[in-house]
């Protein structure tokens, strides 16, 4: 069997199969979710503050890194919602994205580091629901239906549960 994506070569010469590891930040206040604007493909698309983990980095020192470079905010996860193997048919790429929960207690003003990003918007569920053929993935909402799940079901996924020696 060949794969063509998501592939490198081990130590035996053999092509073996990786998925790009993503994370991704719900950050809510009061019911609304802050979400970054930016250009894909020459389209405008909304999305969560969300990125590549990059080498020697662990999941939590990734989501505070893409939330700062996206937002200009420096914030701490509180817990995991939820883990994600996903799979992009139109660019032939897997993911395996991990979202985090950050809960503010203002309306904190963003100001996007990332030349990327256009803007951030503070939106409630429904206007994002609203603009779903506008987000960047489906998982952008999945996410945020996942995170208002875990409110009601309790079922959080602890920092401490993320383990790794860097």
């Amino acid at each position: 069997m060949t794969l063509t994506v998501n592939t490198i070569t081990n130590d035996h010469g053999e092509d073996q199969f990786k998925p790009n590891a993503t994370v991704a930040a719900i950050i809510v206040h009061q019911n609304k979710f802050l979400l970054v604007e930016e250009i894909e493909k020459g389209k405008k698309v909304f999305n969560q503050p969300a990125g590549h983990l990059e080498a020697n980095e662990n999941l939590i020192s990734a989501i505070e890194r893409e939330v700062l470079e996206e937002t200009g905010l420096t914030l701490t996860p509180d817990y995991v919602s939820g883990i994600y193997y996903f799979y992009r048919p139109e660019i032939n790429l897997y993911y395996l994205r991990f979202c985090f929960v950050i809960e503010v207690n203002e309306f904190l003003h963003s100001s996007p580091q990332d030349d990327e990003i256009i803007a951030t918007h503070w939106l409630t569920f429904d206007e994002i629901k609203a603009k779903s053929v506008q987000l960047r993935s489906t998982l952008v909402l999945e996410c945020i239906e996942d995170y208002l799940s875990v409110l009601k079901n309790g079922k959080k996924i602890s920092l401490s549960s993320l383990k790794s020696n860097l």
